[in-house]
């Protein structure tokens, strides 16, 4: 899955469909991204180094434009936590052409539907619209990189929502709040360990001149992708890409992506939550993995597999040995998230089951991982979960947001149009013993973070209990 993508929902000039939210936050929140199979793709390269990559769909005259940006919050300077975020919600707020909301109200005036979304290694920004007003949304879109205003009475108004989004989403989910201080507390010195959104401390001292930074460093032509998917002719696109978005000038020279990489990890960690809005026990665990563009070839694909052998499904190893067989949880599940810039992470989630010691689950789950160390998993178990991950790339493609998004996201992490389609060729080649060695070599415990959450009585109980 990719990393915690942080969408923002705006009633002025952010709206979006119930369904099209569901569907980006089913792709947040998928186990594997989907990767192309047989479908034609073309890409050019634009005088000033902006990419430009069509896929064509003609099942419905309908287009999904993306402008994609290499910077995400990870890429944040110290002390600027959540600028990124911050910045896509500002560049909605107009140009020295549009009044704020005035972009996203011409794209409903016209039958379209507008959002971006944010996370650790991209910013991305998306219209889904009839064919015939693709010109309409590139020029829009090219005036949007070039052309933003950062007015001061927009942007203190637009912090006010992004604290107001931080507050709803994490700290008023005790979840929430636990999968951001595991993530904290997994990374020692990435930038992948702090939230998306920002640290409520840091984003209310965010300004004007940060923002405005932050995007002329990172907002020009050579940091960025535009990607078609649609009722279009790739010709026809790259015609109109260089009549808008070709004459832009870069404001920066291309940034050089350069983070403390994580080190090798020497401990396991722990982090303990108890909140009284929890109604049952919760366990979360990350392990630290090599991201595609670390692991040796290969890896990055044994690792999907693993990652579906171990808890996708009812079928699933976890699944089998603590749900069905021991009854010691009432829901275990497990994904690969490896299609990162740096370093990847696999994790399970395990509810114990009702009447279950929350120690006794965990130590169940510890278990069942030593047992799979120590016998492994067998080929058929193996070869299912092959086929349900290049299954699930077809239902997937048969989206077009979900066709522009994959090589959108690919582009972001410095991954090729040939890397994208090779994938599910990789994929099939993963056998067995590939997966058995990968799970005793990454699914150590010293790799590894731990997030419990369990209920407590609340203030008002204790009260009245004293």
């Amino acid at each position: 899955m990719l990393k915690s993508v942080m969408f923002s929902l705006l009633e002025n000039g952010r709206s979006v469909s119930v369904a099209l939210f569901a569907l980006v936050l089913a792709m947040a929140a998928s186990v594997v991204p989907a990767r192309a199979l047989d479908v034609d793709v073309s890409e050019y390269t634009l005088d000033n180094g902006m990419k430009v990559i069509v896929i064509p769909d003609r099942r419905a005259p309908v287009v999904t434009h993306m402008v994609w940006y290499r910077v995400g919050s990870a890429d944040e300077e110290l002390g600027k936590s959540g600028i990124a975020h911050y910045l896509e919600h500002l560049l909605f707020k107009g140009t020295k052409r549009l009044k704020p909301g005035e972009f996203s109200k011409i794209i409903r005036q016209n039958g379209g539907e507008d959002n971006a979304f944010t996370s650790y290694d991209f910013t991305a920004y998306f219209e889904r619209i009839a064919t015939d007003r693709l010109e309409l949304v590139m020029d829009l879109g090219a005036d949007r990189m070039a052309n933003a205003v950062f007015d001061d009475k927009d942007i203190k108004t637009e912090l006010e929502v992004v604290k107001e989004e931080r507050r709803s989403r994490t700290d008023n989910n005790p979840a929430a709040l636990l999968r951001e201080q595991l993530s904290a507390a997994a990374y020692t010195a990435h930038t992948y360990g702090r939230p998306v959104i920002g640290w409520m401390s840091e984003v209310e001292k965010l300004a004007a001149a940060d923002a405005q930074a932050f995007y002329r460093k990172y907002y020009t032509p050579s940091n960025a992708a535009l990607v078609v998917a649609g009722d279009v002719d790739p010709e026809k696109v790259l015609e109109l890409a260089v009549k808008y978005y070709g004459k832009l000038k870069n404001t920066a020279p291309t940034p050089v992506r350069l983070r403390t990489q994580e080190p090798t990890p020497i401990a396991a960690k722990r982090v303990e939550m108890s909140d009284p809005r929890v109604a049952s026990p919760s366990i979360a665990r990350t392990y630290l993995v090599p991201g595609v563009n670390q692991a040796p070839p290969g890896v990055s694909e044994t690792l999907d597999v693993l990652g579906q052998v171990l808890g996708s499904g009812s079928s699933s190893y976890l699944y089998t040995e603590l749900v069905i067989r021991q009854k010691v949880a009432s829901q275990v599940s497990s994904w690969h998230n490896g299609d990162t810039l740096d370093g990847g992470e696999i994790s399970i989630s395990l509810a114990p089951a009702p009447g279950v010691d929350v120690k006794a689950a965990e130590e169940a789950l510890d278990a069942a991982l030593h047992k799979l160390f120590k016998d492994g998993v067998l080929e058929d178990r193996v070869e299912r979960a092959r086929n349900q991950l290049v299954a699930s790339n077809v239902y997937a493609i048969d989206s077009q947001f979900r066709l522009a998004y994959i090589f959108g996201a690919a582009f972001a992490i410095g991954r090729s149009v040939e890397d994208t389609l090779g994938w599910t060729n990789r994929v099939k080649q993963v056998t067995a013993e590939q997966v058995n060695d990968a799970a005793r070599e990454y699914l150590k415990l010293r790799n590894s973070a731990t997030g419990v959450l369990v209920p407590a009585p609340s203030q008002a109980a204790s009260a009245t209990s004293n």
